[in-house]
């Protein structure tokens, strides 16, 4: 890890994306504590979306170039969407829990809805995942997995469940 290029280090979430077993889960989980410094510390919903709208803007590219860069590593291994990289569920897990007000209740439910749609990929998100490539299709299926989750979040908030 040390011997790669610093923004590697980014979009394998700090290292949590190497993780032998459920990388993305856990780089999800590793999210958590950015989560929690915007809503807890900062408490503020212009920050949030501010940091959220960065994270989106460089992710195509930081994703985009070290799947490349993992690509040449890996002898001409062609790896469209790298389990070590996690930037983009990151951005994923900020975006199912944007404007949710805080609870333990809103973050575990968010974590757990982000992730089923992440994992099972249902259409759309199937086909953006199959037919988008680069840093924009590693970025794009985690976001639109975001969306039915932070709807769901939405409706579970509007009928008084959260």
């Amino acid at each position: 890890m040390f011997s790669r290029p610093w923004y590697h280090w980014l979009a394998f979430g700090g290292g949590s994306g190497l993780s032998p077993v459920l990388p993305g889960t856990m780089g999800t989980i590793a999210a958590v504590p950015l989560y929690l410094l915007l809503v807890l510390l900062l408490h503020n919903l212009w920050i949030y979306a501010a940091v959220l709208l960065l994270m989106i803007a460089v992710g195509p590219r930081l994703c985009g170039q070290t799947a490349e860069d993992l690509r040449h590593g890996a002898a001409g291994k062609r790896a469209l969407d790298p389990p070590a990289i996690v930037w983009d569920e990151w951005v994923g897990l900020l975006m199912t829990l944007y404007w949710i007000p805080f609870s333990w209740a809103a973050l575990g439910i968010g974590f757990l809805l982000f992730r089923f749609f992440d994992m099972l990929k249902p259409w759309p998100i199937s086909w953006l995942d199959r037919h988008i490539h680069g840093g924009t299709g590693i970025m794009l299926d985690d976001m639109a997995a975001a969306i039915p989750a932070w709807l769901i979040l939405q409706g579970l908030r509007a009928m008084g469940w959260l």
